[in-house]
């Protein structure tokens, strides 16, 4: 074998070198064999291949039928029936759950949250508003009370957000989060899964969050246990120039917007400014993607929302709910917030016509894997801590157990890194040490069941 004339060369001592620090990299650690891999569930990979372009198209068309679905618009009896207005498409919404619901044996507990809005900025009179959810109740007796959601708004604006006349298609703002939960709901009612999973579609989100932020206070006062809220908004891929319909963003908080002062204190002196429950749940996406291949991968993009955008995401993170947003990964402003027009040669407003079905489709993927995911996996361990009484560089990690798990992994991060780069898997234990400084990297625990479903990671936080 001939060597290139450009190729490197090495002295004895560089070579030397070279393999004793490689030696040491592998000391330091815990042995790379025992790292683990996501498994992937047979069942859950099976359904996502029942998830319908078809079926997405059609729904974000039925959506765009109704003229306007201005949150002000008409919701009398006569417009109802005329198929016209909000009013008619939340009836729709609700007759699409309640098929689903009849064709599982009645699985759905199909429901409505309805409230009068007093006037507000955008509401100059009050106005009823309705959010339409349906609930796929677990199986489990105690892992029921956990709770996965999905939500889109199903409301729709033109240019002037008070104008509740003219057209407002609404097909990809947000007729293409409302068809996500709708698929997800129709695809995954065939399944059964220990936690509970709840598809939700919210009104009045262009009037300024109205309709999610009285759902997340309401499950707030009646104690819900939700455990991630996966919010679609704009996920229609327009197909415009510059977009990339292999990506979509998830939008994470960083620090969470209800911690208190002592809560700051403590995320300052741990470095934990980038490992929110919001943040844990954007990497659970996007690891729960890269397994399953969904064929859209989760850009994370750790910042709350867009600038001078906001998203419904945001009302559940404010009640301490961890919850993120997905949206496509370039947005075409003229054709969103536009009235129907041809200006100049460019054609305004959020049309049919400018979504790509296809890529809601990948979409709907990933958000449907990453519900039955979570909702198959036991619940996070509990008061994870490092140990710090000591100077030392072992560390030593530990937590309470989590029912229905069989195991527990160990994953860790270099404190500069945005993702999880390793992970160690354990037995049934509540303890464990590794060969490892816990001063140069951040740690999680994560709890699995005997068939590899992981739960959202646990940051330990200092034990004295």
């Amino acid at each position: 074998m001939t060597t290139p004339a450009d190729a490197p060369t090495f002295s004895t001592t560089s070579l030397t070198l070279a393999l004793t620090l490689g030696l040491a990299l592998i000391f330091a650690s815990p042995a790379r064999a025992q790292e683990s891999v996501q498994a992937v569930d047979p069942r859950i990979a099976a359904a996502l291949k029942e998830i319908s372009a078809a079926r997405i198209q059609a729904n974000i068309e039925k959506l765009v039928s109704f003229g306007t679905r201005s949150t002000l618009s008409a919701q009398d009896p006569v417009s109802i029936a005329a198929g016209q207005g909000i009013g008619a498409a939340r009836e729709w919404i609700k007759s699409q759950f309640e098929r689903y619901s009849k064709d599982c044996g009645g699985c759905l507990e199909v429901k409505t949250d309805a409230f009068i809005q007093e006037p507000a900025e955008r509401v100059p009179q009050p106005t009823q508003l309705t959010n339409v959810y349906a609930v796929l109740k677990g199986t489990d007796p105690q892992a029921a009370s956990r709770i996965v959601l999905v939500s889109g708004h199903y409301d729709s604006r033109v240019t002037d957000v008070l104008n509740f006349k003219d057209t407002a298609p609404g097909a990809n703002d947000d007729g293409s989060g409302t068809a996500v939960s709708l698929e997800c709901a129709r695809v995954l009612s065939k399944l059964k899964f220990p936690a509970t999973i709840v598809f939700l579609t919210v009104a009045a989100e262009e009037q300024g969050l109205l309709g999610s932020r009285h759902f997340a206070q309401v499950a707030k006062e009646q104690g819900w246990n939700i455990e991630a809220v996966l919010n679609n908004d704009i996920v229609g891929g327009n197909q415009g120039p510059g977009q990339d319909a292999s990506v979509v963003r998830v939008f994470s908080e960083g620090i969470p917007v209800t911690a208190d002062d002592k809560q700051l204190k403590q995320i300052r002196s741990i470095g934990g400014e980038s490992d929110s429950p919001s943040r844990e749940l954007a990497r659970y996406i996007a690891d729960v993607g890269a397994a399953y291949d969904p064929g859209v991968k989760a850009l994370l993009i750790f910042r709350l929302d867009r600038y001078l955008r906001s998203g419904d995401h945001a009302a559940f993170n404010s009640q301490g709910f961890a919850a993120v947003r997905f949206t496509e990964y370039r947005e075409d402003f003229n054709h969103q917030h536009q009235n129907l027009r041809t200006e100049n040669g460019i054609e305004y407003g959020d049309l049919s016509k400018f979504v790509d079905f296809d890529y809601v489709t990948r979409v709907t993927r990933l958000n449907a894997l990453t519900l039955a995911s979570l909702a198959s996996a036991p619940p996070a361990p509990l008061d994870v801590k490092v140990v710090t009484t000591n100077l030392d560089n072992d560390s030593t990690l530990k937590w309470r157990p989590s029912q229905g798990a069989s195991g527990y992994e160990v994953i860790w991060r270099a404190t500069s890194s945005p993702v999880w780069e390793h992970a160690q898997s354990l037995g049934n234990v509540t303890t464990t040490t590794l060969k490892l400084s816990k001063d140069n990297v951040i740690f999680a625990v994560r709890a699995v069941d005997a068939q590899g479903h992981r739960s959202l990671p646990v940051v330990p936080l200092p034990e004295r």
